[in-house]
């Protein structure tokens, strides 16, 4: 017999979602799922972001349903993971009163492209949304974690997590240009990323039409590095 008490009272639908990013085709893309199709799913056939209702003997708390979710779709774990908000209402679900918690988590491009599921699918960001709509409340979802990886990469170094094991100046200066969707000065970065103590070179170099360029790779840090300052803007 269980010591917990009855409750006397309706518990909404909870569940957890995650957007997932990564630059793919020189582009930020966003991993998307189709929903199932069987009788009384809600939203059958659209896409929506991977995610799903929280195991309460599995899942110690929501970031780690989040992690499991995030593994689930894509086989690997995360190197960033951040908690992005709640939304909840009466009518955002059609089987009744739900709230969601969402995080948003970066993939490097070698890890985005071993994902295999065969309802995943990843979709170029235009904007602040994608192209397919979207099931649920998930576009305003991803508008809101695109909105928030923007703001922080103006300060921050969270490109850097979505870099293979060894990169280039110019490759990481990309990056941060796909996903600020803006041109960046190319030694105002450069003298930024090598005072952060955020990157190591790596006793490799880069062979291409032009002289060898230098590897670099992102030292062991649990947390992203915060600048004084945000990225101006050209001009």
């Amino acid at each position: 017999m269980s010591d917990r008490p009855e409750l006397d009272f309706p518990r909404p639908l909870t569940t957890v979602d995650v957007v997932i990013f990564a630059i793919r085709s020189d582009a930020l893309q966003v991993l998307l799922v189709q929903r199932p199709t069987a009788k009384n799913e809600p939203f059958p056939g659209a896409w929506a972001l991977p995610g799903g209702f929280v195991d309460i003997a599995a899942d110690r708390d929501l970031e780690a349903c989040a992690a499991r979710k995030l593994k689930d779709k894509t086989g690997v774990v995360s190197p960033y993971l951040e908690q992005l908000g709640s939304w909840g209402s009466a009518a955002r679900d059609p089987r009744g009163w739900s709230a969601t918690h969402a995080y948003f988590a970066l993939l490097p491009e070698q890890a985005a492209g071993g994902v295999q599921a065969t309802d995943a699918q990843w979709f170029a960001v235009d904007g602040e949304k994608v192209k397919p709509r979207l099931a649920f409340d998930h576009a305003e979802i991803l508008a809101t974690a695109i909105q928030r990886l923007r703001s922080k990469v103006e300060y921050t170094s969270l490109p850097a997590y979505l870099m293979p094991p060894e990169f280039t100046l110019p490759e990481l200066q990309r990056t941060y240009e796909i996903v600020l969707d803006r041109p960046l000065e190319k030694s105002a970065f450069r003298t930024r990323m090598l005072a952060a103590d955020l990157i190591e070179p790596v006793a490799r170099m880069r062979k291409g039409p032009n002289r060898p360029a230098q590897l670099y790779r992102l030292k062991k840090a649990k947390a992203p590095v915060f600048f004084a300052r945000t990225f101006n803007p050209p001009g």
